[in-house]
């Protein structure tokens, strides 16, 4: 029989799994050409703020693929509902049987969403980032915080958001955890402070701008996901010493990368791919002085990573 797996089961074995691991070993795997990912399905809803992706792949000779269906509509909050809900469905590569379903809710996607900027981070921060800038507010800010504290001692945080009535939660969030928490006034106040920086919001205009940026900076670009999101100006590319993509493919197409492009920077040659990185076959950072890019879009990978590591526990 199937096996159909609830969010409470699924939360009940997450904490076995070393997340962050599973993800840098999915990233190495699709870099190496390992892993076969067909474009992302969309649907968009802007008269209801929302989005529906499905992301699916599979890893060449494994025993199962991945369909994972996740959706962010960003007004539910004021409905009383939470704003992300989604499935992962395995299926066998040998039979084609449908052996599980997650019924996770969202929750595995903001888990490995959260995971690939820890590896992100490891990879391409500084040593020592002094602080660590939150853009965003959301569930997605306090998960990148969370992760975070996984790949580094920095526990200086400070954070911003467009929806001011919110940061004051997601601080308090933060202080649990264990960081030294901060609300900049300004974005420009986050980053001269900040040489790590991740932004998770769903933004449309770019909010970093080149001349905020300082040298020694990381960012990582968690929130441009869509054709149409963008959180970082072009010009922030064109100036950085190393730009970052989860996927090539898929950065050509949505995300940072799509948005440099389409402003006539050119990226070819200069952005790489953060498996090949991991792995050894491309150069990240080289010294604390340069800047660093990760466009992360989101890669199928991710969601057949954790859906397998966690289908294992259960």
């Amino acid at each position: 029989m199937t096996g159909v797996y609830t969010l409470d089961e699924i939360n009940a074995v997450l904490p076995e799994v070393d997340v962050v691991e599973e993800i840098a070993k999915g990233f190495v795997a699709f870099s190496l050409g390992d892993v076969e990912v067909p474009p992302v399905g969309e649907l968009l809803f802007p008269e209801n703020s929302g989005e529906l992706h499905i992301k699916y792949g599979a890893i060449r000779g494994d025993d199962l693929c991945v369909i994972k269906v996740a959706t962010g509509f960003y007004d539910n909050p004021k409905l009383g509902m939470p704003p992300f809900g989604g499935c992962m469905i395995a299926v066998s590569q040998k039979t084609g049987r449908i052996e599980a379903v997650l019924l996770e809710e969202g929750e595995l996607t903001n888990h490995r969403t959260a995971a690939a900027g820890a590896v992100a981070a490891r990879t391409l921060a500084p040593s020592d980032p002094k602080v660590i800038g939150i853009v965003g507010s959301g569930e997605q800010a306090r998960l990148q915080a969370d992760y975070l504290r996984r790949v580094t001692g920095c526990r200086d945080l400070t954070i911003w958001a467009r929806k001011h009535d919110s940061v004051g939660a997601a601080a308090a969030d933060m202080t649990a955890m264990g960081y030294e928490v901060t609300v900049s006034a300004t974005l420009a106040e986050l980053c001269d402070k900040s040489r790590l920086i991740v932004t998770t919001t769903p933004a449309e205009q770019p909010l970093l701008q080149a001349d905020m940026i300082r040298p020694g900076t990381h960012i990582t670009a968690m929130g441009s996901d869509t054709p149409e999101k963008t959180e970082i100006a072009p010009a922030i590319l064109a100036m950085a010493d190393v730009v970052v993509a989860d996927s090539l493919v898929q950065c050509d197409l949505r995300g940072e990368i799509y948005q440099a492009r389409r402003a006539g920077i050119p990226l070819q040659g200069k952005a790489i791919e953060l498996g090949n990185v991991i792995a050894g076959r491309s150069i990240g950072r080289q010294s604390d002085d340069q800047v660093t890019i990760a466009d992360l879009t989101g890669v199928a990978v991710q969601d057949i990573a954790i859906a397998k590591a966690v289908l294992g526990r259960l």
